[in-house]
């Protein structure tokens, strides 16, 4: 989104700001920013220089290198805390510097996901009463699991149809590059590759205000204390094998490539190497349901905002675009969330939450479509998903909009809790998307006791607990929570591009795959087209929002800006070659 053209345009202006002229730093100045305090920094250098010359332009202002990822041309950096990025990224060899980030605990609900837990946060709404659906026949199609039957987001994509067919994801390898993943539930263990993830994330005491909850404060890489990638997860491949609910890809194998904090922050470092690894170890495909904080916007010359500023944001901008670039050249095919903000991302509003860490230090800036770039999601390959809701209507939180290459390509179920106004469902947890969940989140947010019941409040949310025949112990029950959000699209995207990979990929073992292109092509291809609205322009006022929620849908039928080229549909694309 934002995009009036390509992503590399806005590389070479990065390139171009690290190729100005070299500001001279004689070795007393070094010396002197070395022996005063330190930070963390990621270090892009250019297309034309050589690690070793992007490690003599660190270490001549005061830095030493401490880790590289080639792929991505990045160096991490332990350098000084003031000055450092405006002088390194005055050399020849360096686009620029931007600051590491960390933190550990997610903060109060409310906060940072009031859309995807709107339900939550929403006193005296219809809440669910039942603990779990039986399996059987909703419109006339046989469900696999006990709780496909709640899974509306599945059938409206017609992924039971997909299953029926035979088309279960084999041999796929899918990543989830999110906060984590419960590579115990029993939903989704027989699917995990503990083998092949991998967690690039460490937990910092310093800012935890507590302890580590593993001693090494990198968590395993079958755990997640947030919840938000396990519930990914289980959309893009919970197994079909009669317990709990299935995915879309029920067959694939998940591979954890965490990039995300606890708390549910994506700083630069964890996801570049994310993505890199992604390549390297032959996935096929990669859901992202995030943006790469601290900047909503990462902008090459806001004039808001400060030169360090400026220049960490190149480095964002240059980073990603090598980390994308490098997946993408390795067979992986990227999906991305749009994101929440109800924007028009044609015409998108002035950001006012960056940088949204630290807090507090958020400000107001213009959005110029030709240099801010939402990453990843607006990064080169990435497949853009908005969300819709049980009722096929664009979900009010949705971004939408059409920006050149960089527009919505596809819809898909990520859940609406104001849906079917005026009907029964209106302010259900149902209307949003049921999946996975680690019961440690789940104790954390109090929806479960310390034994592993369900509390009052878990009830309210539609918490469910499923325990598998014989387990008495609660750590290895399945437990499952509702989420709305384009967060909830982008991994029914994924689940689908799984299947196209399983049905059309060629080769064997960890050379099987299809082209990330071709993958692409036939997603698109096959989307069930979605006509605008009409009147196009949607109003969400009934529904309790203000008018800036309301949103015009342009476009034709084959291509709009609420829908793309139309909502998913697993069956059309399994099917498309016979």
């Amino acid at each position: 989104m934002r995009l009036r053209r390509p992503l590399a345009a806005a590389a070479a202006i990065a390139a171009a700001l690290g190729g100005s002229t070299l500001v001279g730093t004689t070795t007393a100045d070094a010396g002197t920013k070395a022996s005063g305090a330190k930070a963390e920094y990621t270090v892009v250098y250019t297309a034309k220089a050589s690690r070793a010359q992007a490690v003599k332009a660190v270490e001549a202002n005061g830095g030493r290198v401490t880790g590289h990822n080639d792929a991505a041309r990045t160096l991490t950096v332990k350098a000084p805390a003031k000055g450092f990025v405006l002088d390194v990224a005055g050399t020849r060899a360096v686009v620029g510097a931007a600051r590491q980030r960390a933190i550990g605990k997610a903060p109060e609900i409310g906060v940072r996901d009031r859309v995807e837990r709107e339900h939550q946060l929403a006193r005296g709404h219809t809440a669910s009463k039942e603990a779990a659906a039986d399996a059987g026949t909703v419109a006339g199609v046989t469900t696999g699991d006990p709780l496909d039957t709640k899974l509306w987001g599945m059938r409206m994509i017609r992924a039971d149809q997909a299953h029926a067919a035979g088309a279960l994801g084999d041999q796929v390898r899918v990543g989830i590059l999110d906060t984590g993943v419960d590579g115990d539930h029993p939903d989704l263990a027989a699917n995990f590759d503990e083998a092949l993830s991998r967690n690039f994330v460490t937990d910092m005491k310093d800012i935890d205000g507590e302890t580590c909850e593993f001693a090494s404060c990198v968590d395993p890489v079958d755990h997640d204390d947030d919840g938000h990638g396990t519930h990914t997860a289980g959309t893009v491949a919970a197994a079909l094998d009669g317990f709990g609910l299935s995915g879309v890809a029920p067959s694939a194998t998940l591979v954890n490539i965490r990039g995300g904090q606890d708390s549910g922050y994506f700083f630069l470092q964890p996801v570049v190497n994310a993505l890199t690894y992604a390549g390297n170890a032959g996935l096929d495909v990669v859901n992202m349901s995030f943006y790469v904080d601290p900047w909503l916007y990462n902008c090459t010359a806001n004039p808001r905002d400060s030169a360090e500023a400026q220049v960490e944001q190149n480095t964002i901008i240059a980073a990603m675009t090598n980390a994308l670039n490098y997946a993408h050249s390795k067979g992986v095919t990227l999906t991305g969330s749009l994101g929440n903000g109800h924007d028009d991302i044609g015409s998108p509003r002035p950001d006012t939450t960056s940088p949204d860490y630290p807090g507090g230090g958020e400000y107001t800036r213009p959005i110029d479509n030709a240099t801010c770039f939402d990453l990843p999601v607006e990064g080169p390959h990435v497949i853009g998903v908005s969300a819709v809701g049980p009722s096929g209507l664009k979900a009010d939180y949705s971004n939408y909009g059409i920006d050149g290459d960089r527009g919505v390509d596809v819809a898909a179920p990520g859940g609406w809790f104001r849906d079917g106004y005026g009907t029964a469902s209106f302010r259900t947890n149902e209307n949003l998307i049921l999946s996975t969940a680690p019961v440690n989140a789940l104790q954390a947010t109090g929806e479960v006791d310390d034994k592993g019941e369900i509390t009052e409040l878990g009830t309210e949310n539609g918490v469910i607990k499923l325990c598998p025949t014989g387990v008495t112990a609660y750590q290895d029950c399945g437990y499952y929570q509702y989420l709305q959000g384009t967060s909830m699209a982008s991994p029914h995207a994924a689940g689908v591009a799984a299947l196209i990979v399983g049905e059309y990929g060629s080769g064997s073992g960890a050379a099987f795959g299809l082209a990330p292109d071709t993958t692409k092509s036939i997603l698109l291809d096959t989307a069930a087209e979605h006509a605008c609205p009409s009147p196009r322009m949607q109003t969400y006022q009934r529904e309790g929002r203000s008018g800036v929620f309301n949103a015009l849908c342009t476009g034709s039928v084959e291509y709009n800006d609420f829908y793309g080229h139309g909502i998913v549909d697993a069956y059309a694309a399994v099917t498309a070659g016979s």
